[in-house]
């Protein structure tokens, strides 16, 4: 589990005056009231406290945003008196279906603009669309053997997002990489075994070749259709 950085805040209260009307006499607004401070007198407070930020880190980095915080409290309460309304399975069937139903949602907008990407993209000269939805132009056609599914290849490559920000970048960084061709994303699995040695092209990658729902990292977001160049050196041997 990642580490959990606690940012406290400081809550800033102001008392507003209400204008005199008519020569009514100036009246104070009522404060807001205050915030009950929550003290941490022993380590199982602590500790306590430390179990809530875990469970929301545990959302928020599922995506989710809302949730019953009176059914969980049950939940806690309904274990520790060994009364559960679910047992595991059920519990960890209710939780994969509703974090997919989400990043399913939020998926949809992505999802959507890439397939209205490559509906033009297949139009343009030179772009090749297999069955699988995968959309290639050969910029360098190479002369070598084709690689295996279970081959190890040298490969540079650049990956950027339809609006063109690059996201990753071995030709950046100036050191080729070396990947066994059956352990990346669909779509480069499907393309690498059609280039040969000494190819360079240009894969345009629906989101159910590349990430899916899932995303991955900051910058590819769920349902992200990529773009890759890639050159492929040689086969690892």
């Amino acid at each position: 589990m990642k580490k959990i950085v606690v940012l406290s805040g400081l809550c800033v209260f102001s008392v507003g005056l209400f204008a005199q009307v008519k020569k009514k006499p100036v009246t104070a607004a009522k404060p807001k009231p205050a915030v009950a401070q929550v003290v941490m007198k022993n380590s199982l407070d602590s500790f306590s406290y430390a179990m809530g930020l875990s469970i929301a880190n545990f959302y928020k980095e599922q995506g989710v945003q809302n949730i019953n915080n009176n059914l969980v409290l049950k939940a806690l309460n309904d274990m520790k008196a060994g009364k559960p309304l679910m047992d595991d399975a059920q519990a960890n069937t209710c939780m994969v279906n509703y974090v997919q139903e989400t990043r399913g949602e939020k998926a949809a907008g992505n999802k959507k603009a890439g397939q209205a990407f490559l509906a033009e993209n297949k139009k343009q000269p030179g772009v090749n669309t297999l069955p699988s939805g995968l959309q290639y132009q050969v910029l360098k056609e190479g002369a070598g053997v084709k690689p295996a599914a279970t081959d190890k290849v040298k490969v540079h490559y650049t990956g950027s997002l339809l609006d063109g920000f690059v996201f990753d970048s071995s030709v950046q960084r100036g050191e080729p990489l070396e990947i066994a061709v059956n352990g990346v994303i669909p779509g480069w699995i499907e393309a690498l075994q059609l280039m040969p040695v000494g190819s360079k092209w240009k894969l345009f990658i629906p989101s159910h070749l590349a990430y899916g729902d899932n995303g991955a990292g900051a910058a590819i977001k769920p349902g992200s259709t990529l773009i890759f160049e890639v050159e492929l050196l040689d086969i690892v041997k």
